[in-house]
């Protein structure tokens, strides 16, 4: 059985693979979303990431569908309790921004659409900086207090201003984030590392990344003159073009083989050996692409492995 993981100050324990949800109503249908949630947590995967607005970019959606598969598939199966489930605000197209009025109603839309009475983990999904943190922790302290939310988290956040929301969170005795999701991959090391992954450690919260395989880059499956089946193939091929992402597949290649193991797997047990870093968050479309993501939580690098992968990504 593998071993959960305490999420920062929080009574959580979580899964070392967050399993992303973007794909659910998007690449994913109902019938795959339940495959791979079945199998998810068949292998001991408690920890499932979604956002209100997955997957209105898609053709012929308005945002929420992702929730809602993943509420049919709680009720199906009975198994909430087992479950955290980890939501966003901020960017359905119903529910823009992060007002106080529309942080409340927006959370609401949420725990209809996920068929439950309360959300684990409550990401503000992006920042407002127009809107003063005061109204936003008080509306996220509010959602606790009323029992609709466990605990609050940020994601694309700046250091400066989750630094201000946790001050005034220990200030006014306020709820108090005890998440960060950044965008951390390893051919997207400056998008976290530095200021705001010193402010994480300083605080005590916990880094749960997203993009941790750079959009499928990091699978491997990107080579030169190689065709991938993918909605998001553009932007993963990107990094085929750079010295650095051509480093860092040569590095994740020989370490894979050394262990016998998944490209993929590789790459993510990088990021979870990382300062701070509590579960990175990598998502399925097909029950066949799990494997890869959850081996992570069997494959301990060492240190000079992590050295030479980290230096291959500098």
């Amino acid at each position: 059985m593998t071993s959960l993981r305490k999420l920062g100050s929080s009574d959580l324990e979580v899964f070392p693979l967050a399993l992303g949800g973007n794909v659910f109503g998007w690449t994913a249908d109902e019938a795959a979303t339940f495959a791979v949630l079945d199998a998810y947590t068949a292998a001991g995967g408690n920890f499932v990431d979604t956002a209100d607005a997955y997957s209105a970019w898609a053709d012929g959606n308005s945002g929420g569908e992702s929730e809602t598969l993943i509420g049919n598939w709680l009720r199906a199966r009975g198994n909430r309790d087992d479950v955290v489930i980890a939501t966003k605000v901020s960017q359905h197209p119903d529910f823009q921004g992060l007002t106080a009025a529309n942080i409340k109603a927006a959370a609401d839309a949420s725990l209809r659409r996920l068929g439950t009475d309360r959300i684990d983990l409550y990401y503000t999904h992006f920042d407002k900086p127009e809107v003063p943190v005061e109204e936003i922790v008080g509306a996220l302290d509010a959602l606790v207090k009323a029992g609709k939310v466990r605990h609050i988290s940020a994601s694309n956040i700046s250091a400066e201003r989750l630094r201000a929301s946790l001050e005034f969170s220990d200030r006014e005795g306020l709820a108090r984030y005890v998440a960060l999701q950044p965008h951390y991959n390893l051919v997207s090391r400056d998008t976290y590392e530095g200021e705001l992954q010193d402010l994480v450690a300083a605080t005590g919260l916990a880094a749960v990344p997203y993009f941790a395989l750079a959009s499928g880059f990091l699978t491997g499956k990107y080579r030169p003159g190689a065709t991938v089946d993918s909605a998001r193939a553009q932007g993963a091929g990107k990094h085929l073009e750079t010295e650095r992402g051509q480093k860092v597949l040569a590095a994740l290649d020989e370490i894979a083989r050394a262990h016998d193991s998944e490209i993929a797997t590789v790459a993510l047990a990088w990021l979870a050996a990382q300062p701070t870093v509590v579960a990175p968050i990598a998502s399925a479309r097909t029950v066949e692409q799990l494997p890869a993501l959850l081996g992570v939580a069997g494959l301990e690098l060492t240190e000079g492995e992590i050295g030479r992968l980290t230096e291959a990504s500098a």
